[in-house]
Formats: structure tokens, C-alpha cells, sequence
């Protein structure tokens, strides 16, 4: 058996590659094992590629709706096969870019392999699954990595996540797709049915229904995206409907081949009681060419054998961290997926920051989650910081709420952004407590408010007070804060009124 030390080990090759690196700066011995492409899910399997299935998709809207502003446009076609593949190259060169930047750093070493815990601090590095030989070293390895061990006191873990293949009778008889599968398909579907209605299933519900694509959307609750504040969720609701077969407060729980191919997907009401007293909904069966899973993801604990070390995982595969991100096993860190408290790039990357000052600083720096935003880019985009209404009210906080549309600032009305909203949650002090936008751009809107957050006073008169453009977006967070704040002169016009 093949041992090799060293001060820092990443088992995984996305955001946590960048403590290998940092590390590497301060000229310590460095590895990082990864058996698939670089940069994580988000690059080639998640954030980017779908983002530019959205940007396609938006075009294509925006096409569609050129009457609306006296333009006479046609959407003739969608190539859609010749958009995947570009999107595709863009994403995997970008892949083997940053593997070629970690084989250029004469400090890391890039182990083509997954790492499986043989104890709290060796790590056996084994070929990943359905994969070929890999290189380790630059030495083309006939054997895979079978054999080899390495060793390190200090070891970052962050190997993402999965999607979830939840327990549908008669599943293993149909193909289907995961959302890692429909982000590269030559063939655009005439047909599908998406199977759940979190951010996933709605961005590709989006995607595809604007594409041309007769796609039926089942999600269990009853809205979509029920995680974020109940009037953003009725927003995104009622627009998804323009593109889709909206089927809210339904279950998949069976499905079976179609007799002339494609799928058929049964799907049962998850509340069996009818709300006006009379007959109980019934069960429907949907038929599409195509079955698209989005029923979330999974963290990728199950392949680190932690069952060979102390590090603790709650019900759901989660790592267990303290605040600092250390893990019950000391100089065991973990980030990203697998933590599971904030399940985006961008945190991510921020927790890379917090356990790379931690790893080689000694900082004792803790996480702080309070000012973490995130976005949904459906039409119209969703943006999103700090607590939702249903939250405040589960822990009885006291707080003050406005609700502005898009229309009350006069580029949100040039634009057509009708069922745009900005929704402001504050306490009886001022302090900015949540901020929920649904609109165009909200994802580049909520940026001020989560600065004003996060190195402000973190009140709503961080945002009314300084002047904003006009005219522009931004103007509509502003009339939202503004008729929060305490200030005796407001400067936010109702444009609504104007018009």
C-alpha cells in the first residue's frame, strides 16, 4: 500500500478546491481527489449550464411577447440540439481549464479518484464509478488508483450533492431523466411531465414551456417553490401557468410505459379532502414523450465511508459541523452540499472563505447565514434574503411588512412587469429582517438590501436614504423601504399615480 502525507487534503473538486490553492500559496502540500469534471456541480451539471438554458429561453419570450410593445416578431424555430451542444463545450472547457490551473500548481496534487475514509485522517483514493483509468501525478495509471493511501491531519470535505430518485411504484421500468440529464439533450421533448415543484423543477418547468415544450408540472404542496414567502410563491404560481400544466397539490405515485411509448405518470391529490365540502379531487394520469425528476438533491456523504471515522451525519446525510465548520473529528472540515444549511454556490463559496481562514489562519471565524440571498430564475426571476412571513410568525416576532408592485416605479411599467412584487419584512426598530423580490433582475435587485444587511446598520433606512437612479429597477426596492422607513419626507413618487 502506496502512502503519501500531506498538510491539506480536499476531497472534492469544487468550491473547496480553493483552500487546496489557498494553501498552495502558503507553499503547503496540497491534494485535492475528484473523480468527475472541475468546478463542481454548478459548472457542468447545475448553476451555469441551466442559466444558459434560461438566458434561451428568455430570448425566446421575449420574441413571443414583441407585440406587446409594437414589434411585429415570428419565433419560427428552436435549434435546440445546437444550443445544448454550445452550452455543453462552454461548460466542460471551463472544467478542464481549472483541472490544467490545479496540474500547473506545483504545490497540489490532482487525484483522479474518489476518497473513501479508511480512518479520521487516511483516505484511500479508489476509481470513481463507471469511470476509466486515471492519471495521478501526471502517470497514466493502468490500475486506477487501487493501492493508493494518503494521509493528512487536516481534510476538507466537500463533495456535493445528487439528485434524488424518489420511491415511485413502476419508476424502474421507464426511463427518466434528472435535471443533471435534461441539461444536455440533443432533442428538445415535445412532451414532459416534471416531477416536483421546488426551484428545480420550476426553472426547467420555465425553460421548456417557453421553448414550445407541452410540459405538465406536479408539485406537492400548494404552491410552487413553497420554501419562499408565501406572496412569492402565488407569484411564481400563477406565472408558471402560462408555460405549464400546473398540477399544485399533487403527488407522483405511479407511473408505467404509454401505449404508443413515452410515460404516463399517475398522480394522487396529497390532500384527499375537498375544501368546499363536496367530492374528494381526484387522481390524474398525465402522458408525455418524457419523465423529468426534480424532487431535490442529496449530499454525497455515502461515498466518504464515514462509518471508518468519527464524523457525525444527521438524518438526512448532512455533515454535522460546529459553527466553524469543523466536523466531531478534529481538523475534519466540511462545506458546501454536504452542510446543507444554505445549498447554493455562492455559500459555498463563502464557507470556502470561513474554513480556509480557519484551516490556515486559526481565525476561529464563524459561519453567519443571516444575510445569505438566493435566486430563482423563472420569469419572473425570484430573489430572496433573511426570514419569510410564515417564519417570523412561527417564532411570534414582532415585525412591520409592505408590499409594492413593480408597476409603482416607472421602468417597471415600461417593461410590462405586472405581476412583479417587492415585499419588505422589518422589526419595530427598523431592522431589515427579510426582503423578497419577484420581478425582472430581482437576482441583481436584492444586492443592495443584502449589503444593507450585512455591513450596514442592517435597517430599512439603509436603503431609503441614499438616492437611487431614476429612472431605473432599483427605484421599486426603494418605495418598498421607503414606506417602511421613519423618515419624515418620503422621495419615493407612486409612479402608479403618475401613469
Amino acid at each position: 500500500m502506496t502512502t503519501t502525507a500531506y498538510d491539506v487534503v480536499v476531497i472534492g473538486g469544487g468550491s473547496g478546491s480553493q483552500v487546496a490553492t489557498a494553501a498552495a500559496e502558503q507553499g503547503l502540500k496540497a491534494a485535492v481527489i475528484e473523480p468527475g469534471p472541475l468546478g463542481g456541480a454548478c459548472i457542468t451539471r447545475g448553476c451555469i449550464p441551466s442559466k444558459a438554458l434560461i438566458h434561451r429561453a428568455d430570448v425566446a419570450e421575449t420574441v413571443r411577447r414583441a407585440g406587446e410593445f409594437g414589434i411585429d416578431a415570428d419565433l419560427e424555430s428552436v435549434d435546440y440540439g445546437a444550443f445544448t451542444d454550445t452550452i455543453h463545450d462552454t461548460v466542460y472547457e471551463k472544467a478542464e481549464r481549472q483541472a490544467r490551473s490545479l496540474e500547473d500548481n506545483a504545490h497540489v496534487t490532482l487525484y483522479r479518484g474518489e476518497g473513501r475514509f479508511a480512518d479520521d485522517h487516511t483516505i484511500r483514493v479508489e476509481p470513481g464509478d463507471d469511470r476509466d483509468a486515471v492519471a495521478v501525478d501526471g502517470t497514466e495509471r493502468d490500475d486506477g488508483v487501487e493501492g493508493l493511501e494518503i494521509e493528512s491531519e487536516t481534510i476538507v470535505l466537500a463533495v456535493g450533492g445528487r439528485p434524488v430518485v424518489p420511491p415511485i411504484d413502476g419508476l424502474e421500468t421507464v426511463d427518466f431523466l434528472t435535471s443533471d440529464d435534461a441539461l444536455f439533450l440533443s432533442a428538445q421533448p415535445d412532451s414532459l411531465v416534471i416531477v416536483g415543484g421546488g426551484y428545480i423543477g420550476v426553472e426547467l418547468g420555465y425553460v421548456f414551456g417557453a421553448l414550445g415544450t407541452e410540459v405538465s408540472l406536479i408539485g406537492r404542496s400548494e404552491h410552487l417553490v413553497p420554501r419562499e414567502d408565501d406572496e412569492i410563491s402565488a407569484v411564481v404560481t400563477d406565472s408558471l401557468e402560462r408555460y405549464c400544466d400546473v398540477y399544485t397539490g399533487y403527488e407522483a405515485s405511479a407511473v408505467e410505459s404509454g401505449e404508443g411509448g413515452g410515460v404516463v405518470v399517475t398522480a394522487e391529490p396529497t390532500n384527499k379532502e375537498s375544501d368546499d365540502g363536496g367530492d374528494e379531487p381526484a387522481s390524474v394520469d398525465l402522458e408525455a414523450d418524457d419523465l423529468l425528476l426534480a424532487t431535490g438533491r442529496q449530499p454525497n456523504t455515502d461515498t466518504l465511508a464515514l462509518e471508518n471515522t468519527g464524523i457525525e451525519t444527521d438524518e438526512s446525510g448532512h455533515v454535522e459541523t460546529d459553527t466553524r465548520l469543523e466536523t466531531a473529528v478534529e481538523d475534519v472540515w466540511a462545506l458546501g452540499d454536504i452542510v446543507g444549511e444554505e445549498p447554493y454556490k455562492h455559500a459555498a463559496d463563502y464557507e470556502t472563505r470561513i474554513v480556509s481562514a480557519n484551516v490556515l489562519d486559526a481565525a476561529e471565524t464563524e459561519v453567519d447565514y443571516r444575510a445569505m440571498p438566493h435566486a430563482i430564475f423563472t420569469s419572473p426571476q425570484v430573489a430572496s434574503v433573511g426570514k419569510t412571513e410564515g417564519e417570523l410568525e412561527d417564532d411570534s416576532r414582532e415585525y412591520e411588512s409592505a408590499t409594492v408592485p413593480f408597476t409603482a416605479a416607472p421602468l417597471g411599467l415600461i417593461r410590462g412587469a405586472d405581476d412583479g412584487i417587492v415585499k419588505v419584512l422589518a422589526g419595530p426598530d427598523g431592522e431589515i429582517l427579510g426582503c423578497h423580490i419577484a420581478g425582472p433582475d430581482a437576482s441583481t435587485l436584492i444586492q443592495e438590501v443584502v449589503v444593507a444587511m450585512d455591513s450596514g446598520s442592517g435597517t430599512v433606512d439603509d436603503v431609503a436614504d441614499p438616492v437611487h437612479v431614476h429612472p431605473a429597477l432599483s427605484e421599486v426596492v426603494h418605495a418598498a423601504f421607503d414606506e417602511l422607513s421613519a423618515r419624515p419626507y418620503s422621495t419615493a413618487p407612486d409612479w402608479r399615480d403618475v401613469a
